[in-house]
């Protein structure tokens, strides 16, 4: 999935979900959101590995959520990104690509 692509994408949808609920995507609010989306992922992590309460969820349930959290972090950084003009695959390359043996 081309990076570029997935992003445009998940901006519609983005901004969809700002006029639903009716607040402005300020600068801000592209980094505290990622922060929230980590700080849940980090959450069903600790529910995955037995160090937080289960609040009736199922094993499988929890196992699920923690996945699905990976893709809200995904998601919310590749967004955060595009609000500051960042290419990621370009930063990738030079960033960790260039230590490929």
């Amino acid at each position: 999935m081309d990076l570029t692509e997935l992003s445009e994408r998940l901006e519609k949808i983005s901004v969809g979900y700002g006029e639903h609920l009716g607040f402005d995507r300020d600068p801000d609010w592209f980094l505290l959101k990622l922060q929230e989306e980590v700080g849940e992922l980090t959450q069903a992590y600790l529910q995955h590995t037995g160090r937080a309460r289960a609040k009736g969820a199922t094993p499988d349930g929890i196992r699920e959520t923690f996945h699905q959290e990976f893709a809200d972090v995904l998601c919310q950084l590749l967004l955060f990104a595009r609000r500051h003009d960042v290419d990621l695959p370009r930063e990738i390359e030079r960033k960790w690509l260039v230590y490929e043996a």
